[in-house]
C-alpha cells in the first residue's frame, strides 16, 4: 500500500510517500516540497499546491494518506493560512480517491518516535533510521511529511474514523 503524508503550508508544504517493505518496515518511495512564491495571492498559492498535490497523486496512487490537524497557533494569521493549505491537501487527496486520516502532532511524534514529546530532531533523525537513508530528509518540512505518512502506515490498520 502506497501511503501520501502532508505537511502543509502556504509558502511550503512537505510531502512524503511511504509503502510498507516485505519486512513490515516503513519504505521511501518519493518526497520533497512545493514552494509557492510569496508574490503570488492566497488564491494561487493554493491552486499551486493543489495542482502539484494532484500531479503527485497521480504519479505515485497513493491508496491512503494522512495529513497533520491544525495545532492551535500563537499567530491566527499562520493557523489560517495553514489550515488554508490543509483544505486544499484534503480536497486534492479526497478527489484523488485517496482515503484521508488526520493525526495531532502528538500522535505523530508517539508513532515515530515511541514518545509524544519528542523534539524537531529527533522526530527527523528517527524518519531517517526508520526509512534507512544516510541523512535526515531536507527540507524539514519534507522530513515531517514522511512522518505523517510512517505515522499512518504504523496506525491505518486501527483507524476507523478515516475520511473516505
Amino acid at each position: 500500500m502506497v501511503i501520501i503524508g502532508v505537511d502543509p503550508g502556504t509558502a511550503t508544504t512537505g510531502y512524503g510517500l511511504v509503502t510498507e517493505s516485505e519486512d513490515g518496515d516503513p519504505e521511501l518511495i518519493d518526497f520533497g516540497v512545493i514552494v509557492t512564491p510569496a508574490n503570488l495571492g492566497m488564491p494561487n498559492r493554493l491552486a499551486l499546491i493543489y495542482a502539484r498535490l494532484t500531479e503527485i497523486i497521480l504519479l505515485h496512487h497513493p491508496e491512503s494518506g494522512a495529513v497533520e490537524k491544525l495545532f492551535f497557533q500563537r499567530n491566527v494569521t499562520t493557523a489560517l493560512s495553514v489550515g488554508q493549505a490543509r483544505g486544499v491537501a484534503l480536497l486534492a487527496m479526497a478527489q484523488g480517491g485517496v482515503k484521508v486520516a488526520e493525526y495531532t502532532p502528538m500522535e505523530i511524534k508517539q508513532a515515530v518516535s515511541g514518545y509524544g514529546g519528542a523534539d524537531k530532531n529527533q522526530i527527523q533523525q528517527m524518519v531517517r533510521v526508520l526509512l534507512r537513508l544516510p541523512d535526515i530528509p531536507r527540507p524539514d518540512d519534507a522530513a515531517d511529511a514522511l512522518a505523517v505518512a510512517i505515522c499512518h502506515l504504523n496506525s491505518y490498520r486501527f483507524q476507523t474514523d478515516i475520511i473516505a
